[in-house]
């Protein structure tokens, strides 16, 4: 569908979701006047849904918590993007009932597959979802960091347990039930028939330094983040890793 607005999405853009909105805003351009259809998975109070309704798109996010929802449904009138944005309740697992096959133009599945009971059914069902071309924007907790991160502060039993778990957990307590490493993340999106174009680092730095540091010079820690993103092996040690992906 042509579309009037050829704005892009401008966020708050930090160090949590700079890498990030990188690569989506070259995913808008390369759709430059044309209205996406966007679903985003566990899009919460609507971080990304509600630029990207802003850029002239229309975006359904789909989420577990009512009063996330209710949050993103407020954000979304504020910005005036309401008839943009749809609201539907509904958990990662439960996604191919939620969803209309072959409808999405761009899929969102930020910080979800770690707590989904099936994370490969979760995927195929985001596959199922995207048009020919389409593409999704997978966002994961790092195993790597997370062994990093524990070992920093002293925590080596904890780390010692996530380095030799499989599916890189802490142990029961745990909050997350799996973590990845860039090759299980695009091997995972191959399995279902998407073909990892980019894989970049999100917050490669900012969790391991001091408060103090972050501070001192946001916009100097922001360069560096974006200048280490997509370099292994600071990439692979970043907090978060994130795949940009294509249907065939």
């Amino acid at each position: 569908m042509e579309i009037a607005s050829t704005r892009t999405a401008r966020p708050l853009v930090t160090t949590r979701t700079a890498a990030v909105w990188a690569v989506l805003r070259r995913e808008l351009e390369r759709n430059a006047g044309r209205e996406l259809t966007v679903i985003d998975v566990g899009g919460g109070t609507g971080g990304f849904a509600v630029p990207l309704a802003e850029a002239g798109h229309t975006v359904t996010v789909v989420d577990a918590s009512p009063d996330a929802l209710a949050a993103l449904t407020r954000r979304a009138a504020d910005a005036g993007v309401a008839d943009r944005v749809r609201a539907v309740q509904g958990d990662g697992d439960a996604l191919a009932g939620l969803v209309e096959p072959a409808s999405a133009d761009l899929v969102l599945c930020h910080a979800v597959l770690e707590v989904v009971d099936d994370p490969a059914s979760v995927v195929s069902a985001i596959a199922a979802a995207l048009r020919p071309g389409g593409a999704v924007s997978l966002l994961v907790a790092s195993k790597a960091a997370a062994i990093l991160g524990r070992a920093i502060n002293g925590h080596l039993n904890s780390a010692a347990a996530v380095a030799a778990d499989p599916e890189g957990r802490a142990g029961a307590r745990d909050t997350l039930r799996r973590r990845f490493d860039a090759e299980s993340a695009t091997a995972l999106l191959r399995s279902a028939g998407l073909e990892p174009e980019e894989t970049h680092g999100v917050r490669v730095l900012a969790d391991l330094l001091p408060a103090a540091v972050v501070e001192e010079d946001p916009q100097a820690l922001l360069a560096l983040e974006l200048e280490l993103s997509a370099r292994p092996p600071f990439r692979d040690i970043a907090s978060q890793l994130h795949v940009f992906a294509r249907h065939s």
